[in-house]
């Protein structure tokens, strides 16, 4: 009997919210296979480290975001036999969520828009269908979970928090049933008694993610 032997990786699906549009950090490959396409940031694990450890390691290598402060959670494995042409691997995606992350450092990483990347961006390997499954894990975590925090600063309005909901869902939402939603959910936010101008207008007040795990009443998705 042969043992086969699997190579395991790291692959990220780093999603932030940059001029207004859902975003995600791809790595531009300049040789085969899939040469001239986008690929998702990641890299091999290495046999001394646990898969959290790899992909905080990968954050910083190949994605150029070192010592900056990101959401991260394990999104899927990913097994089939063809998704490589090299060999047999098995990735373990990551999902990373964080506002407004800066540039990379990497001359080949950059954001792209998520919709020009899932549409008509030629990708390599099996990372459109790891992209988009990231994207949904966002969106439907929304609903029931303070994650839409992890796009924004550390105190932010309403109308700040609204608009991540609007990208990522990719629709538009009532602005005072939002601000009732979110401010009537037990533990979503709390007050911390200043106001900013920055949205323009009058002053609006500014919040901080509270404790809570998950929303009660959760927020539901637009169907239309």
């Amino acid at each position: 009997m042969t043992i086969a032997r699997v190579a395991v990786t790291v692959d990220l699906v780093v999603l932030t919210v940059r001029e207004q549009q859902l975003s995600a950090l791809v790595w531009w490959r300049d040789r085969s296979p899939y040469a001239e396409s986008w690929s998702l940031p990641g890299g091999f694990v290495q046999l001394d480290e646990d898969l959290p450890v790899a992909a905080h390691r990968l954050m910083a290598e190949r994605a150029g975001l070192a010592d900056v402060r990101v959401h991260l959670e394990q999104l899927a494995t990913y097994g089939y036999p063809d998704r490589d042409p090299r060999q047999r691997v098995v990735s373990v995606a990551y999902l990373g969520l964080a506002p407004d992350l800066p540039a990379s450092t990497r001359a080949q990483v950059m954001w792209r828009p998520v919709a020009d990347l899932t549409e008509k961006g030629r990708i390599a390997f099996d990372h459109r269908r790891i992209l988009l499954d990231g994207v949904e894990r966002a969106r439907a975590k929304l609903e029931y979970s303070p994650l839409a925090a992890a796009f924004c600063p550390p105190e932010f309005t309403v109308a700040e928090l609204r608009r991540v909901y609007e990208i990522v869902w990719g629709h538009p939402l009532d602005p005072r049933n939002f601000h009732r939603k979110v401010t009537g959910a037990q533990g979503f936010l709390v007050p911390t008694g200043r106001t900013t101008t920055r949205d323009g207008g009058r002053p609006a007040r500014l919040y901080r993610r509270g404790d809570a795990e998950s929303l009660h009443p959760p927020m539901m998705r637009p169907t239309w």
